[in-house]
Order: structure tokens, then C-alpha cells, then sequence
């Protein structure tokens, strides 16, 4: 089935405790369209500045990405860089330069308007649901969101939940949004915002889903070597909706099984920098891998 993936292609300078590496193709869009197009073919819409390079845009299409929702605007592409302490799970951000991504105004080209699975990758509210208007009959959609947006556009996101299927958040954002410490009543409450279904990432603790049908939580792959979580949580996503799209169906036994692919693409993800560790894997690695998770977490 169609997945619509709208959200930011970037050039990423990241720093961990070993290692530096400069203009890193990132991005949550394009970590999320890399570890969809393992379960279902992906359309991106997204802006880039003339300085984005033809064989990035060619790396996307090979991994089977539709890119023609990519405009090139006049300008530098959207720049992030970041520094992990030893732990991986504290990052601080060194700069943000937006770039073109400042004026961004979402262009859904008109053979992309009948996607059926669409996700709203992290952006301002406005910038979503302006998106979302062009679809014209989305069977499920899910969004992404973070702590600036709660805190600066909270009407917006507001008038967002309502019209969407589901919302991934981590716990930190959870408990923002709500005022709940306690993370399953945090869920419960942002379930009372609008959506079916909530889907909130613990980070290397692993993940629950919870709706109103479904309640569902696994831990992290146990990953050895970690190299960069860089596109971690898009990469989850990424996982989550290309398998429920390649099943047509957000039945709670589809949702469950996109809890264990989603777990699976995030761990491809942080044991390199970029993209490289998700879309040069072949799909008996992700089944393999698949199946290690599912023997953790079965009785």
C-alpha cells in the first residue's frame, strides 16, 4: 500500500565519545523513508537547498525512495549538528541551521495525494497539517512531535491530534504534553487529545504501544556496538509504518508485529553513521534479526 512520508532531509555534523564526522546525509524524513522502503515503497516530500548533492537524491532512490516531493530551493540545505556523551543517551545540539527548511511550505505532488499510510515526520504543527490537507483520503496516519512545539504551538498540535490516527513521542515529550509523571497515564491522557493510538520510545529501554484495543511493549534489540543513535527514533518509525503499510491494515496484530520491526530498523540504525547501516541490509538480516527479538519477548 502508498506511504507518504513529509519531514526534513538534513546534513548532519555529529561528535560522539570516539569519533567526529562531518555533512552526514540525515534527516527524519530521510531515515524514515531508508527503513520503510525494507517493508513498502516510500514517497518523500521534502526541501533541500541547491547545495544537496545529486548522489544523496540518487542513494534515496535506490533504496526504492520516490523522491519527486523533494523540491530544491534556492539556498543551503538544513544543517544540524550534535555531540552524544559516553552514556548515548544524553546529546546536546550545537547549532541548528534551518536554511531552506525556514520558509518550507509542503508541496504534496499530485500523484502522492491518494497515499493511504502517511506519516508527518517531526516539524511545526502548521507545517503538518498543512500536509495533511493534501492528502485526500489517508486510511491511517501517524504523527511525530517534540518538547519546542509543545511548549510554542500547543494549539496547533492540538487541532493536529485530532485529526490523526497516532502520535510517537518519548517520555520526556509525553510527560510535557500531559502533566502526567507516571508514563501510562501520560498515554491514557494524550489518547484523550484525539488519537487511537500512541506510540511512546523509551530509548535503549525499548517501547510501548497503547490504545484503546491494543497494549503492547518490548524492549530495545540488544544492540553490542553502538556507533551513532543518530535517526534512531525515525528509523523506528520508519520500521513501524512500512510494515503496517505493506499490510494494509492497522489491526492491533499488525501493530504488534510493527512494534518488532520498527525495534529492528532502529537497530540497524545506531551501529553506523547515516544511512548506510539501514539500506545496505538485505531482508533475510532484518528477518533474522526479527526473529532474535521475537524469541526475547516470547513466553
Amino acid at each position: 500500500m502508498s506511504l507518504l512520508v513529509i519531514g526534513t532531509l538534513a546534513y548532519d555534523d555529529i561528535e560522539t565519545a570516539h569519533e567526529k564526522r562531518q555533512g552526514v546525509l540525515g534527516g527524519s524524513a530521510t531515515y524514515f523513508a531508508v527503513a520503510a522502503s525494507h517493508f513498502a515503497p516510500p514517497r518523500l516530500v521534502g526541501v533541500v537547498g541547491q547545495d544537496f548533492a545529486e548522489a544523496d537524491l540518487a542513494k534515496l532512490r535506490s533504496a526504492g525512495v520516490a523522491t519527486e516531493g523533494v523540491e530544491v530551493a534556492d539556498g543551503k540545505t538544513f544543517r544540524w549538528g550534535g555531540r552524544y556523551e559516553a552514556d548515548w543517551n544524553t546529546r546536546h545540539t550545537t547549532f541548528t541551521d534551518l536554511n531552506v527548511l525556514e520558509h518550507f511550505q509542503p508541496k504534496v505532488p499530485e500523484g502522492f495525494r491518494d497515499s493511504k499510510f502517511v506519516f508527518l515526520a517531526n516539524a511545526a504543527p502548521a507545517v503538518q497539517l498543512q500536509a495533511l490537507e493534501q492528502v485526500e483520503h489517508p486510511d491511517f496516519v501517524m504523527a511525530d512531535t517534540m518538547n519546542l512545539w509543545i511548549d510554542v504551538a500547543r494549539p496547533d498540535l492540538e487541532s493536529l491530534l485530532r485529526r490523526i490516527d497516532a502520535i510517537i513521542l518519548n517520555d520526556e515529550e509525553a510527560r510535557m504534553l500531559t502533566g502526567e509523571s507516571n508514563l501510562i497515564r501520560a498515554a491514557g491522557a494524550v489518547l484523550g487529545l484525539g488519537p487511537r493510538l500512541v506510540v511512546l520510545k523509551k530509548g535503549e529501554h525499548g517501547a510501548f504501544l497503547m490504545g484503546g484495543d491494543v497494549h503492547f511493549s518490548l524492549p530495545a534489540y540488544p544492540v553490542q556496538d553502538v556507533v551513532d543513535p543518530t535517526g534512531a527514533g525515525d528509523s523506528f518509525a520508519g520500521g513501524f509504518m512500512g510494515y503496517v503499510a505493506s499490510q494494509g491494515s492497522s489491526e492491533p496484530e499488525v501493530l504488534r508485529r510493527a512494534m518488532l520491526h520498527g525495534t529492528v530498523t532502529a537497530s540497524f540504525c545506531v551501529e553506523d553513521f547515516g544511512i548506510e547501516p539501514l539500506a545496505g541490509r538485505e531482508g533475510d538480516e532484518l528477518a533474522a534479526r526479527f526473529d532474535d527479538l521475537l524469541g526475547i519477548v516470547t513466553v
